[in-house]
């Protein structure tokens, strides 16, 4: 198992307009202030670091699926967004439904076998007499 990195508490005294503005690129990042502070260091040239997150670099996921690396929402993405939120929950789900049967259709579902086993044989003839019941 690899070993955790170690992290370590600072305090640091910024300029009013310095941490607003940290503050204003973490929220369009999608990050925390932490990571931008982090990532600014690795940028502006911390010795033996690298700009992308390694091992042992603070890491965050992207919470909105909709947000690129950059924060910015891709303009096709944001229009499919609107206009998808635009239709009523039924119209939706029916578009939904086709896209599944057009699926379908291009690829069609394979036969699977099943394999099912029982600890005994009252159990195995539960079950098929349950299934023959269409239960």
């Amino acid at each position: 198992m690899p070993k955790k990195p170690a992290f370590a508490r600072i305090s640091i005294t910024l300029p009013e307009p310095v941490l607003a503005a940290a503050d204003k690129l973490a929220k369009r990042l999608d990050r925390s202030r932490s990571w931008v502070i982090a990532e600014a260091i690795r940028r502006f040239g911390g010795e033996g670091l690298s700009a992308s997150p390694g091992p042992g670099m603070v890491r965050e996921t992207i919470t909105n699926p909709y947000v690129s690396h950059l924060g910015a929402i891709a303009e096709s993405d944001e229009r499919r967004l609107r206009a998808d939120l635009a239709l009523t929950p039924e119209t939706r789900v029916r578009q939904a439904e086709e896209l599944v049967r057009l699926g379908q259709m291009v690829r069609p579902p394979r036969a699977r076998a099943q394999i099912i086993g029982f600890d005994s044989y009252e159990d195995y003839y539960q079950w098929k007499t349950t299934h023959r019941a269409g239960g």
